[in-house]
């Protein structure tokens, strides 16, 4: 069985949250299907999107899983995106972040592999 993911975030305003994505992902998106839809793809069947829908904006929860959690975190910041917590349960680490609709992304990992 292969295995993907296609996830979507619910946002108030596309173009504000296609820049916020910008930064947080370090690209531009891979696509825009229409033009309330921009989608990022992450890996091999594995995309997130983001969707202008303001009635459901706000209540996502996802965690991006990176190899090396600390660096990526590192090169976040240095595009002006801060997390507001990290959680920290053994070696696997998570960095929050909070969009502008309040939807949490988290950029996560096994940091004993960037060890």
């Amino acid at each position: 069985m292969t295995v993907g993911i296609f996830a979507g975030i619910p946002v108030r305003n596309i173009k504000d949250a296609v820049d916020w994505y910008e930064r947080l992902l370090g690209a531009a998106p891979s696509f825009c299907p229409n033009d309330v839809e921009a989608v990022w793809q992450l890996a091999e069947d594995r995309y997130v999107y983001v969707i202008q829908d303001a009635k459901r904006a706000g209540g996502a929860v996802s965690m991006i899983w990176v190899d090396d959690p600390v660096s990526e975190v590192a090169s976040i910041v240095t595009r002006g995106v801060h997390p507001v917590d990290v959680e920290k349960h053994d070696q696997v680490w998570k960095y929050v972040f909070h969009d502008a609709d309040g939807n949490e992304i988290g950029i996560g990992g096994d940091i004993s592999s960037s060890e």
